[in-house]
């Protein structure tokens, strides 16, 4: 059971629970249903791994097979540009200056961003013809960007408040646990 509180603070209440990268769960039903059963999975398979890398390959694993998105990932802060990491889909951009493109505007912004038409985004940097809207929630941690989560559709207008809620509910659990 996943209970997210008024101060965006996730308790997790677990009874006998033990996830098992083969047990995910995909809820039909709405979208926030959808997160709301599949974030207590995502934290009981990451919450005992101490890899980061291994935790954020789940975490873009369980959002595609969830949601159907066309590609989920993380760049992670290399220095002064953001650095593919472990993802889901097509092959990727491997590199991102600060302020480029989504990603790099999240960064720079340090706030998540929707955009519904990716060809409408200033700056836009196309690793995918086919991607046409996206999300990007900034992985913050003592007040610095150290990644972000990368998501898009093969679809207009994908993402919403609902999307925004829930991945920065996850990506603060996340950073927590890197």
């Amino acid at each position: 059971m996943l209970s997210l509180s008024n101060d965006g603070l996730i308790t997790i209440l677990f009874s006998k629970l033990l996830i098992m990268a083969e047990d995910l769960i995909i809820a039909s039903g709405s979208k926030a249903e959808k997160y709301e059963q599949l974030l207590p999975q995502i934290l009981a398979l990451i919450g005992s791994e101490t890899d980061p890398i291994a935790n954020l390959a789940n975490v873009a694993a369980a959002l595609k097979e969830t949601f159907g998105f066309f590609w989920v990932g993380f760049y992670l802060v290399k220095t002064d540009e953001l650095v593919l990491g472990p993802f889901q889909g097509p092959v990727a951009c491997t590199r991102i200056q600060k302020g480029r493109g989504v990603c790099g505007a999240s960064w720079e912004s340090k706030a998540t961003i929707v955009v519904e038409d990716v060809e409408q985004f200033p700056g836009h940097i196309a690793c995918s013809s086919l991607s046409k809207s996206e999300i990007v929630i900034p992985l913050l941690k003592d007040g610095a960007v150290i990644g972000v989560l990368d998501v898009d559709s093969e679809s207009l207008n994908s993402f919403d408040t609902t999307d925004a809620h829930y991945l920065e509910e996850l990506c603060r659990w996340l950073v927590s646990h890197l």
